[in-house]
């Protein structure tokens, strides 16, 4: 049987702590990990799928309502529901995997366990948060009428990215714009999020309306380059946003209700003893899914990459 590549220990590996292997400890460790690091995913509209069969879930999209006016001795008008159902497949399945030799047990120092569980944990993570903001950018040339599904440029927040050279940088008018237009969408106002590449937030840093304390009051922003709170929308870097190519990158301007995301199970964590390799193999996997909810809650902001 062939050795496999990436296994620990032996001459040339690192050693790992094995001493103490507890499953339920590791696993506990790798979900915390795993909720920390997640950026995109704690801002969108969460659904539990834990302990229920199938590969497929049916979600209401209901409409809003309007308000009638009522005369006196008058029926009360109905108001019609005319929402749609929103069906999400839960096809996402990933996993990370470590293979650690019996030596490691003995010659093992503590500090890799750790490194192992967060490394888990923020592996998985990432592919969460990948996998939402790819969802959100859907860019289509620019010909999708739907606001979710394009995106604009940063200086004035309403010019359509090209696909080619037209991105740029991220402005206090293109910011309000873009949120003029959530406004302008009956968006609530509350709970939206800016997510942004950490080129932008250097942008956004070097603002004066953003930072200096004649326009901000007494806050410290320049003493400690946060960003923090813009025009009541509450500002997140990650390093997970999409890029395209090597003309532009993505921001995006949202509220919970512009996507779903469904975790059917939250990461866990599985080991076998290979005594073949006479190793144990340690293994932590997620299963989810997840879609656009609402188009309008959202929008795609370029800059240049």
């Amino acid at each position: 049987m062939a050795w496999p590549t990436d296994a620990t220990g032996g001459v040339t590996k690192a050693l790992a702590d094995t001493a103490g292997f507890v499953p339920q400890l590791w696993s506990d460790e790798i979900l915390a990990t795993y909720k920390k690091s997640l950026v995109v995913a704690n801002h969108v509209k969460k659904i539990s799928m834990k302990g229920k069969k199938g590969d497929t879930i049916n979600i209401p999209q209901p409409t809003r309502g309007s308000a009638s006016a009522k005369s006196a001795l008058a029926v009360v008008t109905l108001s019609t529901e005319s929402g749609t159902m929103k069906s999400v497949n839960i096809d996402q399945h990933w996993q990370y995997s470590r293979l650690i030799e019996d030596i490691t047990e003995i010659q093992g120092k503590p500090s890799l366990r750790r490194f192992y569980t967060d490394d888990a944990g923020y592996a998985l993570a990432k592919n969460v948060d990948s996998f939402l903001s790819a969802l959100a950018y859907k860019w289509q040339g620019g010909t999708d009428s739907t606001n979710f599904n394009k995106a604009v440029i940063g200086s004035d927040g309403s010019t359509l990215y090209d696909g080619s050279a037209n991105a740029a940088a991220l402005t206090d008018v293109g910011l309000r714009r873009a949120i003029q237009t959530l406004d302008a969408a009956d968006v609530p106002a509350a709970n939206r999020v800016l997510l942004i590449q950490a080129q932008v937030a250097n942008t956004l840093r070097g603002i004066a309306r953003f930072t200096e304390q004649a326009f901000i009051g007494s806050g410290d922003a320049i003493k400690t380059g946060q960003i923090g709170r813009l025009y009541g929308v509450d500002v997140f870097v990650s390093t997970n946003l999409p890029v395209d190519s090597t003309t532009a990158r993505f921001n995006l301007l949202m509220h919970p209700e512009a996507l779903v995301f469904i975790e059917q199970m939250s990461p866990r964590l599985q080991t076998q003893y290979k005594q073949e390799f006479l190793a144990d193999l340690m293994t932590a996997d997620n299963v989810f899914g997840g879609d656009e909810y609402r188009d309008e809650a959202g929008i795609v902001i370029a800059t240049p990459y």
